[in-house]
């Protein structure tokens, strides 16, 4: 009789195995020249020498995951988009302080390694590093028999980046009298899906295979539209333009989001006539009887960046992410606070505040 194995146990050393040879190729995709070595290795190794170029470098770091939106992509069988989410999650978060997002590594639990899935899944994060202009220096794939079970996986991932001290973005230099200009999301990106998933499959009874006209497409492939990477551009942004701050529009809406950026004494005032959200969002509301203020407390309504800008600067601006193919526009401006304006979502770090007002565009 033999004895037990790990096999046996649910953990197959050898698929793991399978799935780092084909994830290699994706990886070296994303390889910047200050990356030493290969996959494979215990740790990453990033040369920093570079880093000697600045006066004082401040090195920035994000950790974050993609949520439930990876049950859309295990119902769809599909796994390599999801990745990209993932790496928009962090370097848009590392961006925000004007960090250059430098590297990154994953890990990825599953219940049971299958090559293929894992290896589509880091497809999907080196096309979002190639994207954000990273390097993914390594990562870790878990198998956890008897916590997840075969199919079920979750991803998370860390970014580090690097910006000049005097140059760190950030509510100390929003004014009033700024403007904002927001930059076009792709979609849902990797926020809101649990309200997503309740109205479209719980209450409106939808499977992911249904054509919807006003998407142009079927409700999997909408929403599991990979999230726009903006780092880049917003990187350009800071080069060419001067810049105060700039929000990631991620879980608790436009609003909130913008808050965190807005110094004590002043509110963003945004004004929804200034876009028309995209349909998934107004879709959504309509089918679950969703309040205009709770979608806006959960989905991003259309914008996936906010940039703080002087005034002088907001034409080149626009012009720029014309150039890039990033739609943008002017939704608000930064005003004085006055007492009892009505805010939504709340603040969050600069303890200034941000409001919508009016209606969104037809």
């Amino acid at each position: 009789m033999s004895g037990a194995t790990y096999a046996a146990a649910g953990v197959d050393i050898e698929a793991g195995d399978r799935a780092v040879e084909l994830m290699k190729e994706w990886v070296a995709k994303t390889r910047r020249p200050e990356v030493l070595g290969g996959i494979g290795g215990f740790a990453g190794l990033f040369d920093a020498s570079a880093l000697k170029a600045y006066d004082r470098p401040l090195l920035a770091t994000s950790t974050d995951g993609v949520g439930t939106k990876v049950a859309i992509a295990q119902r769809l069988d599909r796994h390599d988009t999801i990745g990209r989410d993932l790496v928009g999650m962090v370097v848009d978060d590392l961006v925000v302080c004007g960090a250059e997002p430098l590297f990154m590594t994953d890990y990825i639990a599953t219940g049971k390694v299958v090559p293929e899935v894992v290896a589509g899944i880091v497809k999907g994060i080196a096309e979002g590093c190639v994207l954000a202009g990273c390097a993914l220096v390594g990562g870790e794939t878990a198998e956890h028999p008897g916590l997840l079970k075969p199919g079920e996986y979750d991803v998370a991932g860390a970014g580090t980046g690097v910006v000049e001290a005097d140059r760190v973005l950030g509510p100390e230099r929003v004014r009033e009298g700024d403007v904002l200009v927001a930059m076009a999301s792709s979609g849902a990106h990797s926020n809101g899906y649990s309200l997503l998933r309740h109205v479209f499959f719980d209450v409106a009874g939808w499977q992911l295979d249904r054509e919807v006209p006003e998407f142009g497409r079927t409700l999997g492939e909408e929403l599991l539209e990979p999230t726009r990477i903006y780092s880049l551009d917003c990187l350009a942004l800071i080069a060419h333009v001067q810049v105060h701050a700039f929000s990631h529009i991620t879980g608790g809406g436009v609003a909130a989001n913008i808050a965190r950026i807005i110094p004590a004494g002043l509110e963003a005032r945004l004004d929804r006539a200034t876009w028309t959200p995209p349909a998934v969002f107004t879709t959504v509301g309509a089918l679950g009887g969703v309040a205009t203020l709770e979608l806006e407390k959960t989905l991003n309504m259309g914008v996936g960046m906010v940039a703080v800008l002087p005034a002088a600067s907001v034409d080149p601006a626009l012009a720029l992410l014309a150039e890039r193919g990033l739609p943008g526009w002017v939704c608000g401006e930064v005003v004085a606070a006055a007492d009892g304006t009505a805010t939504v979502g709340g603040a969050k770090g600069g303890d200034g505040a941000a409001s919508l007002h009016g209606d969104y565009a037809q």
